[in-house]
């Protein structure tokens, strides 16, 4: 199994925690996805990062269908939850945690281009939604260590890596 990623990816950091969370050995091989090229693209059709490809040659890609893959190939340690509602509860705060860092990653891309390029009212927009996602992720842990509040869970995991990037 190998995972093509971008070492400066939140979401590449997801799926390389959930590897190692579940002991699972990979290969990890590290492109940058905008350079021309980049074999990411012949792996994914939209060209982003992670690529988890498989003994077969099948390439799987969203880190969220990656984790859910790998938390089902491995019996060690489940980080997503058999039980519908605490399940829904984890995959909620991931796509919280998600929606955080596609909101970083839009302001990253916009400071990028030329001031004159910039648009402000985006801008605004998307640090609205930054820090209002910051704002429910933290509402949603509270005082407790964990967001299941007993073990570590894809939430917890989900949210370091919004929170690292």
């Amino acid at each position: 199994m190998k995972l093509v990623t971008s070492l400066t990816s939140p979401y590449g950091r997801k799926v390389r925690v959930v590897l190692l969370e579940k002991k699972i050995p990979f290969q990890l091989q590290v492109e940058n996805p905008w350079l021309p090229d980049s074999v990411v693209p012949s792996l994914n059709p939209l060209g982003k990062v992670p690529v988890l490809v498989l003994e077969d040659g099948v390439s799987v890609f969203d880190s969220r269908v990656i984790v859910e893959y790998l938390d089902h190939i491995s019996p060690v340690g489940h980080l997503i939850p058999a039980e519908p509602k605490v399940r829904m509860g984890v995959r909620g705060v991931e796509a919280l945690a998600d929606g955080v860092t596609d909101a970083a990653v839009a302001l990253y891309l916009e400071r990028k281009r030329t001031p004159e390029q910039q648009s402000s009212g985006w801008l605004v927009l998307q640090e609205k939604t930054l820090f209002r996602g910051v704002e429910a992720l933290s509402e949603a842990l509270g005082e407790k260590p964990w967001y299941l509040d007993k073990n570590m869970t894809l939430a917890d995991i989900a949210c370091g890596c919004t929170l690292g990037y």
